[in-house]
Parts: structure tokens; C-alpha cells; sequence
């Protein structure tokens, strides 16, 4: 029996360290998640990024990032790191934001916000603004407390923000009922993610 695959963390924000947590705690080797580095935005991950590469060799690091407005993954990797990527290094970018990945899961998500009907996403990773999707879904939910949570209102110009639990209410789905492997069949750049532990695992 293998021992537990030691791992760091580097990740955008709380919902994203517990997405990364949830993939590694289902995959069929145990990691040992170690430090959690970032949690500030995409600004400390850039700079970052060729200091955890340069860590990978010490231990394997797992750097998740949110595409965001970049055009492409390849692009944005090419970018952070400017140098040859080790391969200990798991850099996987969201396309565009994890938040893709939990719409990947219609079932499991319409379930946790108490819909009466299941909504309809067939390709997550073409919205242009998953979490504004996501909280738009979020105000149809029959659950006073969840859109209070999950969901801000501007009354005078009608946008929605991320609500004061937006996270840590996420995180419950994402820990007891988010459908991985159905989310991978739409959402491509989480199943590279789950394909490159894939590769890590085998060594």
C-alpha cells in the first residue's frame, strides 16, 4: 500500500481550496495536503508561480487559477510561469472559474438549492460569467436562508454579488454532493485536472 502523496496548495480564494480538497480526498491514492498558499485573488498566485514551480521539486504543488479573461489555459500558464514547468507541478486552470465546475453538476446543484425544477447547463465552460450564472440560479431558490447566504442584491441597480456566506455555503455542497465524475463529461478542464493527478498517481 502506497503512503499518502504529500501536496501543497495554491489557490484564488476558500471555494477553490475546498474544490481542490473534495477531487484529492475522492481520488483512489490518499494525499496529505500540507500548507495552503494565496486565498487573495489571481494577483499573488501570478507572482507566485515560479516559486511554487521551483518548490514542485522538493514536493508536488497543486496551483489551481480561474481562466477568467484569458483566451485560453496555455496562454495564461505560458504567462504566470515563463519557464519550463516541472512536473510536479499541477497547474490547472478553471475555464472560467470553478464555479463552471459546480454547474457541471445540474442534479446535485438544483438538489442543494431546493429547486423545483432542474436547470439546464449542457456546456459550463462556454459561459462567459459562471458565478454570475450561478447566482442568478441562487435567486430562484424557494430557500429564504441559501439566497440570503449565497446572494447580494444592489435594489437600486438590480446586480447580484457573492452574499456574506457565499463560500463556506458552497463549500457544503462541494463537500457532500458535488457529482465529480458527472461534472467532468461537461467540463473539460476539470477533467485534465483530474487526468494529471492521474499522472502523478501512476509514478
Amino acid at each position: 500500500m502506497k503512503p499518502p502523496i504529500p501536496i501543497y496548495l495554491a489557490v484564488e480564494d476558500d471555494l477553490s481550496e475546498w474544490v481542490a480538497r473534495r477531487v484529492l480526498s475522492v481520488r483512489p491514492l490518499e494525499y496529505a495536503v500540507g500548507a495552503v498558499f494565496g486565498k487573495t485573488g489571481f494577483g499573488y498566485l501570478k507572482k507566485q508561480a515560479p516559486a511554487f514551480n521551483n518548490a514542485a521539486k522538493g514536493s508536488p504543488f497543486l496551483l489551481l487559477a480561474d481562466l477568467d479573461q484569458y483566451p485560453c489555459p496555455a496562454q495564461l500558464i505560458r504567462e504566470w510561469l515563463g519557464q519550463p514547468r516541472h512536473p510536479h507541478l499541477i497547474l490547472r486552470v478553471a475555464v472560467r472559474e470553478v464555479e463552471s465546475w459546480l454547474l457541471g453538476d445540474p442534479r446535485g446543484l438544483s438538489a442543494f438549492l431546493g429547486l423545483k425544477k432542474r436547470f439546464v447547463c449542457q456546456y459550463p465552460e462556454r459561459l462567459t460569467d459562471p458565478k454570475a450564472e450561478l447566482l442568478k440560479l441562487v435567486m430562484t431558490s424557494p430557500r429564504k436562508l441559501m439566497r440570503e447566504s449565497l446572494v447580494w442584491k444592489n435594489e437600486s441597480s438590480g446586480n447580484l454579488f457573492q452574499g456574506p456566506d457565499y463560500n463556506a455555503t458552497l463549500a457544503k455542497f462541494v463537500l457532500k454532493d458535488w457529482n465529480i465524475q458527472l461534472a467532468r463529461k461537461t467540463c473539460s478542464s476539470l477533467n485534465r485536472f483530474c487526468l494529471a493527478l492521474d499522472r502523478l498517481e501512476a509514478e
